[in-house]
This record gives structure tokens, sequence and C-alpha cells, in this order.
């Protein structure tokens, strides 16, 4: 009996070794390996951890969900996702990248970006995906969810912060003050509500995962 059980254990360590391997697989082969369109931009400093970036002018689809902030991207993700794997009245092709393959639809299928981008918005969060580079309002087929919307982020100045780990509330809020300290020790005071961005699909191991918190930032004012 005691032999049984003891080979019953290493099974299951087995098995959660395998998952764990085949997980690591996936993002090696098919996930981090594969050039996502991103957004733009050049680091101009660096404050410790925080880098300060000049993005490039980017079109995005968006849509607003309730829900906590944990809860709201998952929501957010699968109107937009409905969006570009044909949930629109697309009526001609577009120039696909990776991983989308390019076939006939009901609708268009439009290539995946990163990052899914998330955002408080009074009592709800907007959650965005950038749009392909090449497209442009004109060009975007219609979505079929009347909750998407269209929106040129124009250039702009942000300090952001990397980081890797679960998308945990108490994650975000651990780096959105490192973020903020780093900021305030030279001078400068947050503004506006800062952007949660995630680089990586849900079966991407928590220790490799890309996350990144932006937010912009102005001189701070004299005390008097």
């Amino acid at each position: 009996m005691a032999a049984w059980k003891r080979a019953l254990k290493w099974t299951g360590v087995l098995v959660a070794i395998a998952g764990v391997a085949i997980a690591i697989a996936a993002v090696v082969f098919g996930g981090e390996s594969v050039a996502y369109d991103s957004p733009d931009y050049r680091v101009t400093s660096k404050l410790g951890p925080v880098e300060i970036r000049e993005y490039a002018p980017y079109l995005v689809a968006e849509t607003k969900v309730d829900g906590s902030l944990e809860n709201a991207g998952n929501q957010g993700f699968r109107i937009l996702a409905k969006y570009i794997f044909g949930g629109n009245r697309g009526s001609e092709k577009i120039a696909m990248t990776a991983p989308v393959i390019q076939e006939k639809a009901e609708g268009t299928k439009i290539a995946m970006t990163t990052p899914v981008t998330q955002e408080k918005a009074g009592d709800e969060y907007t959650v965005r995906f950038m749009m392909p580079s090449g497209l442009s309002r004109e060009t975007l087929p219609e979505p079929n969810d009347a909750r998407i919307t269209f929106r040129e982020v124009p250039s702009q100045t942000l300090a952001v912060v990397r980081y890797s780990g679960t998308w945990s509330k108490r994650n975000y809020e651990k780096h959105l003050e490192v973020l903020y300290a780093a900021l305030r020790a030279e001078g400068l005071e947050p503004e506006g509500e800062p952007v949660w961005a995630r680089y990586n699909p849900p079966f991407t191991p928590w220790f490799m995962r890309r996350n990144e918190i932006l937010s912009g930032f102005q001189a701070a004012a004299p005390d008097h």
C-alpha cells in the first residue's frame, strides 16, 4: 500500500511538471516568439526601474465594462476578441500577421496585437486593443457589437514600469506604487488614470509574463 501511494504521489508530480513544460513550450513556440504588432515608442530616460517613453500615435478598438480590476480585463477581452476574429461586417480581406491565418469567413479577421490595456473610467474600465499598423479608421470593418468604438491615441510621453508575475490586484498595486515613488523622487506627479498593459495569453506561466503600468506625469506644484 505504501509503495502504491508513493507511486501515485510521483505520478502527480510528473503530471504537474509536464503541465508546466507544455505551458512554457506554448509560450516559446507559439506565444512570445510570435512578432505581435505593438505601439511604437522610444525610451528617452530612466528613473530607476521606470522608463520614460515617447509613444507614436496609434489606433485602438475599445469597450467599456463594469467589474473589478481583475475581472474587467477578461470581460473586455472577450468582447474585442470576437471583433478581431470575425465578428464584424468586413467584406474584404485585410493583410494578416501571425498568429491569425488569412481565410474567408463571415467577417474579416484582424491580426492580434499586444498589449491589451485597461484604464479606469469613472465606475467602469476601458479595455483596448491596438489595431494593426497600416490600417485606418476608414479601412477597418464595422463591428457587429455596438459596445466597440475606435479612437486614435495621440502621441504622448508616459512613465512605465515593467514587471512579471500574476495579474492580481495586489501585484498591480505593488508596482503602481513603485512607479509613483520613482516619479515623486524626481519632483514629478502622476497625471490621469494609470493604464494597465498585459502582453501575454492566460496560459503563459506567471513568471514569464510581461506586464506594464503606464502613467502620465507633470512637474509637482511648488510648496508655498
